[in-house]
């Protein structure tokens, strides 16, 4: 069965895909997404992650980012089942200790929710700007991941002796409530796919078409048995943008419409190639609009899913 779950619209507010009316909006509407999200059957909920934008990117990323610890911990107290996912961190910015410290609290005080989503980054800027180099961004990133693994683990010393980080003899409390906290690996860059196969719990690939998704899909597969490793990983996707029924404006040529069956049938698609969890955007010019059409999708879609 393919879960659903969502990018939160308001918390990042890039010019490719914000709506007008996420410019005026801020709490308040988040709080209201957040409990609809949970009422019409959304795994997850998920935030994205940048410290600061540079003035050459400004216009087109806007610099609209909510820090994603303190949303999905400020959702997690509105909420009780949706999972709460960072897609991505950029954890290469931050020491693992500081990023465990936050996730595993969050994890903590929701009840075990959280799916850490991480990626590489790609903003020059602000790996300077924090005097991490951005070069060797990758492999920073495949160290931090194994630090994560020791720091996020049942352990109240953790231990990881790293070329770039070491630590042991240095408590953490609280622990996360879930055992082994999920990694989600984010990109569909070689790189982010050979590390989603051999690091990763899941893999959040970064917008393929459907023509290329599957091929990736097989090759990771493939990586990871190659490397021996049995236990299963689950696989992402990001749809087409959605509008369940006929809409009444222009949505857009990129935009999935009509019908919830035209709709299943068109996402079944994704499950067909191999992918476990498919997330969804709408398209909505209002709070009341959103949440009308997570409603359609979460009682008119999912269950021919």
């Amino acid at each position: 069965m393919v879960v659903y779950g969502m990018q939160l619209p308001v918390q990042s507010q890039s010019a490719i895909y914000a709506e007008p009316w996420e410019a005026a909006a801020g709490a308040r509407d988040l709080v209201e997404i957040a409990r609809a999200a949970e009422a019409h059957g959304f795994d997850y909920l998920a935030s994205c992650d940048h410290v600061a934008i540079p003035r050459r990117l400004a216009e087109a990323m806007s610099t609209v980012w909510y820090d994603p610890v303190a949303t999905l911990s400020f959702l997690a107290g509105v909420t009780e089942r949706v999972r709460l996912l960072s897609h991505v961190a950029v954890v290469g910015l931050r020491h693992p200790l500081v990023t465990a410290k936050a996730y595993a609290t969050l994890d903590h005080l929701s009840g075990g929710r959280l799916v850490l989503g991480v990626g590489a980054g790609h903003v020059q800027e602000e790996f300077e700007a924090v005097g991490v180099d951005f070069a060797r961004r990758g492999s920073v990133l495949d160290e931090t991941m194994d630090a994560l693994r020791a720091a996020l683990g049942p352990e109240e010393f953790p231990e990881h002796m790293g070329e770039r980080f070491a630590f042991k003899d240095l408590g953490q409390l609280p622990r996360p409530a879930q055992e082994r906290v999920p990694l989600w690996v984010g990109g569909s860059s070689p790189a982010a796919v050979r590390r989603a196969a051999l690091k990763g719990d899941g893999w959040l690939p970064q917008g393929d078409p459907r023509e290329q998704l599957a091929e990736r899909i097989q090759k990771l597969l493939r990586l990871r048995a190659d490397a021996g490793i049995a236990e299963p990983i689950t696989v992402g996707a990001i749809a087409e943008p959605l509008y369940v029924g006929t809409p009444g404006w222009p949505v857009g040529r990129r935009t999935l419409s009509g019908s919830p069956e035209e709709l299943a049938a068109s996402l079944r698609a994704y499950g067909e190639m191999g992918v476990h969890q498919i997330q969804v955007r709408f398209r909505s010019r209002s709070r009341a609009e959103l949440i009308d059409q997570m409603a359609a999708f979460g009682t008119e879609v999912a269950p021919h899913l």
